[in-house]
């Protein structure tokens, strides 16, 4: 049987901003909306048995009325398209009758410790009205108020835009309209994700790239969309983390996040060949974001390279007048950084690239989007691996600009690994994978290691343009040049790193 399904926008904004929402035109509906007051619990076993199969268990209460709520764990951001099983229930208490036509009822069945247990409760004053919008009636819903956890509490504030009938894409187009006038950003958080991440003290820390999980018999189009909603999920997790306080590690990952998502449409190019829109966001991601890469390449040198030339040189003054420098520097650049993330270009750039990802005439009938996603794996990586294959040979007789095409390669190789690894999961392929991840990342951190040598080249010569002191220019060519010493034996080890990947078998074949 089909399960029920949700599809519903989310976006979330300031306590500010919502009460401007809350009298926008567009919002006003038919004047048949209601206004509420909802406390919903969470629950699962200690072992959060259901969490580890994909599931969240909720009763809320509206009033007298309570009703009891079993959803699939939200993927990606913004659109959350997902299952659902709804009833209502006689109490706060979670229902077993009304679970055991769901799936819940088998995992507790096989549970350790089948009990179930509060682990938070939300709270929120909830403004719903019907809207018309293009084609289609959508439900918008203002959420404002807290999640409740033992370890702390946080505020809510989302507008929630639920597909009643019509078209998923005039759910984006509302929310492009609202966000002309309100600072909307996609949520990549459901209520209940948000309270878990309260709870385990997660949610102001930088988070890494989440595994993507294909089904054996998805097609190619079904596979760039689940690896291009958690590339973006992946970067607005980071992007929240980073505007609450400037965490160079959260900042890092908003740019892995990129990198990512760039490498997806490289590497499904050949299938995104027919719709413009493809190389018009790519490039236009590329473009917003090319500063973010200059606060990241000081904060490495500051948290990495400065560092060990101070360990080698601990009396040297000229050292701390370039960290002091740089510093300044670093400020400069997080600001830049921090004006992009808070432009309405920017938020209006991740709606437009989150309503291709769901609507975009890639998804078209009759394309290449419907081979398999396993054959069409194979055919991307092998060809990636003969790239790197080719470009690197004599690697450690290469100039800096061809060892950093290689390192690109190297990087999209390894993304397509991490994209495509659930396609390959039976345990010869499994193992093989491992292995080859492993040798790409030896070959990584060796090309990494010389890119930072290359940074820090980069640092003198925006130093040299800047209001630095002498002092602090001595110290950056100091650096640089005992950097440089150490350049052909990273040489070297790259170019045994280079040939000992290439004996490695292919996972995919």
């Amino acid at each position: 049987m089909t399960a029920p399904r949700e599809i519903e926008l989310k976006l979330e904004t300031s306590l500010h901003e919502m009460a401007d929402l809350t009298s926008h035109p567009l919002l006003e509906g038919d004047g048949t909306g209601s206004k509420t007051v909802l406390s919903a619990t969470y629950f699962d076993t200690a072992g959060r048995d259901l969490l580890g199969q994909g599931l969240v268990l909720r009763v809320r209460r509206d009033g007298d009325r309570h009703c009891q709520t079993l959803k699939a764990v939200a993927a990606g951001a913004g659109l959350f398209d997902r299952s659902e099983w709804e009833s209502p229930v006689e109490g706060p208490e979670p229902d077993s009758d009304a679970l055991a036509a769901t799936p819940a009822a088998a995992i507790l069945k096989t549970a350790k410790s089948p009990d179930l247990t509060a682990l938070f409760t939300t709270v929120v004053e909830r403004t719903t009205r019907p809207v018309r919008y293009g084609s289609s009636q959508i439900s918008a819903t203002l959420d404002q108020g807290r999640v409740e956890t033992t370890s702390g509490d946080a505020p809510l504030c989302e507008l929630e835009l639920e597909l009643v009938e019509g078209e998923a894409a005039d759910l984006f187009g509302l929310a492009q309209a609202l966000g002309e006038t309100a600072p909307l950003r996609l949520g990549a958080l459901s209520k209940s994700a948000r309270g878990l991440a309260l709870l385990d003290g997660t949610l102001r820390r930088s988070s890494k790239a989440g595994a993507v999980k294909l089904d054996d018999g998805a097609d190619a189009g079904n596979a760039f969309k689940a690896i291009a909603q958690a590339c973006l999920r992946h970067l607005r997790l980071n992007e929240d983390v980073f505007l609450h306080g400037r965490d160079p590690e959260a900042l890092h990952q908003i740019r892995v996040a990129l990198r990512r998502l760039r490498s997806a449409f490289t590497l499904f190019k050949g299938m995104l060949a027919d719709d413009p829109a493809a190389a018009h966001l790519r490039a236009e991601i590329k473009r917003v974001s090319e500063p973010f890469g200059q606060a990241r390449n000081l904060d490495v040198f500051l948290s990495v390279t400065l560092p060990a030339e101070i360990e080698r040189r601990p009396e040297e003054p000229s050292l701390v007048a370039l960290r002091d420098s740089l510093e300044a520097e670093r400020l400069r650049a997080y600001e830049t950084v921090l004006t992009i993330l808070e432009s309405p270009a920017w938020r209006s750039l991740l709606l437009d690239l989150a309503a291709w990802i769901e609507t975009g005439p890639w998804r078209g009938e009759g394309t290449a989007s419907r081979e398999s996603a396993r054959d069409f794996a194979a055919a991307i990586l092998e060809k990636a691996r003969r790239r790197i294959r080719k470009r690197g040979r004599h690697l450690d007789r290469l100039d800096a600009e061809a060892r950093h095409r290689v390192r690109i390669e190297a990087k999209k190789l390894r993304y397509g690994a991490e994209f495509f690894a659930s396609l390959f999961a039976d345990k010869k392929l499994h193992k093989r994978h491992k292995a080859f991840v492993s040798a790409l990342s030896d070959l990584q951190d060796h090309l990494g290691a010389l890119n930072d040598l290359a940074t820090a080249h980069s640092v003198v010569s925006n130093l040299v343009g800047s209001q630095a002191g002498g002092e602090a220019l001595f110290g950056a060519g100091l650096t640089a040049a005992d950097g440089d010493a150490g350049a052909a034996k990273l040489l070297r080890a790259a170019a045994d790193a280079h040939e000992e990947l290439l004996e490695v078998k292919p996972f995919w074949r």
